[in-house]
């Protein structure tokens, strides 16, 4: 991978918020709004029609479930919602993608929520922001586009990349004191995927005894994980750590371990709490992983586009950031079983 990649491009989240008076204000009222009960933000809900563009089909089952939640908490909040999803594979389809975006427009929705997959889609994304409508929900960003000024979308959403590099970054330097090399693996080249790599590599860089031997592009493929990794480790025995930054990329890298009979001396990390990556935690075939609480972006889908509805679009954020948690080889099954009902207050 090219070690030209970037982050200039994007504001982090606290500098935009640094930069912008009344955004933290503004994202803690909404926050709250997130956290509790739903309360309709005005006298009529009204009703609204919605077009998801989403990568979905994938271990991850993130973006089906954000589709479920945003149902929900709009019918709670008391809007009528008809929502029209266009499906594609991660990081493989970006024509269908753009034509699917093209095929979302043409039903004239009021909101198009769409995940950032590739910037080869920054002028389309860039058209629709400019003519108002439908209004543009970027979903899986939280650090908004620097040249789009104060053109942006509606609203940013995603997880709190930041925080949940510096949690795995944590856990990584407290478990494995010493000298160590160390690789990352990115899921894609898309800003959300390239955010967490990098800060990932920004977080460790002044950690003189973690030398960063390799970055590879692996795309949201888990057998290229497994192929790159085993490769990787096959030409590089000093390894100890592959950072990943999906689902799929750690099962794969995990699967090259297991392969070449590394485990007691190379490990990985999981980034989703899926099912199969809970179990090679509980295993110990795993550092860590990150459970998102997963229903908060859907939950804040919907209480952005009511509140829209309802007048109070000055009342929206440019950005909500979802927290994830850290689950070490220490969490019990009680304890994720608190968390999975945290995370999927609609969608369990």
């Amino acid at each position: 991978m090219s070690a030209s990649v970037s982050l200039d491009e994007f504001w982090s989240l606290s500098e935009y918020v640094a930069r912008h008076p009344g955004e933290q204000e503004r994202g803690e009222r909404f926050a709250t709004r997130v956290a509790t009960p739903p309360a309709p933000p005005g006298p009529a809900g009204g009703s609204v029609r919605i077009a998801l563009v989403y990568p979905v089909l994938q271990t991850s089952s993130s973006w089906r479930r954000t589709r479920s939640t945003i149902r929900q908490r709009l019918e709670r909040l008391g809007v009528d919602v008809e929502i029209k999803a266009y499906l594609s594979h991660p990081g493989t389809e970006l024509r269908t993608q753009a034509e699917q975006i093209a095929a979302a427009v043409e039903t004239d929705p009021d909101y198009l929520v769409f995940t950032v997959e590739s910037f080869r889609h920054r002028q389309v994304i860039e058209r629709l922001i400019s003519r108002k409508r439908p209004k543009v929900i970027l979903d899986g960003l939280t650090t908004p586009v620097r040249t789009w000024g104060e053109t942006q979308p509606f609203l940013y959403v995603g997880f709190n990349d930041a925080r949940s590099s510096r949690l795995l970054v944590r856990n990584f330097l407290s478990n494995r004191p010493g000298p160590e090399r160390y690789a990352i693996f990115y899921a894609g080249q898309n800003a959300m995927h390239r955010t967490q790599g990098e800060l990932i590599r920004l977080a460790l860089a002044g950690e003189s005894e973690k030398v960063l031997a390799a970055r590879y592009y692996v795309g949201s493929d888990r057998n290229r994980a497994r192929r790159a990794a085993i490769d990787l480790l096959s030409r590089d025995s000093e390894i100890g750590f592959i950072f990943s930054t999906s689902s799929e990329i750690a099962l794969g890298v995990d699967d090259a371990i297991a392969e070449l009979g590394l485990t007691e001396r190379v490990s990985t990390n999981g980034w989703g709490a899926t099912p199969a990556e809970l179990e090679r935690l509980r295993k110990g075939r795993l550092d860590a992983t990150l459970m998102p609480m997963s229903d908060e972006t859907g939950i804040a889908i919907a209480e952005a586009i009511a509140l829209d509805l309802a007048g109070r679009a000055e009342d929206v954020p440019q950005v909500f950031a979802a927290h994830s948690v850290l689950l070490d080889r220490t969490a019990t099954r009680k304890q994720i079983a608190a968390l999975k009902r945290r995370a999927f207050r609609y969608s369990r």
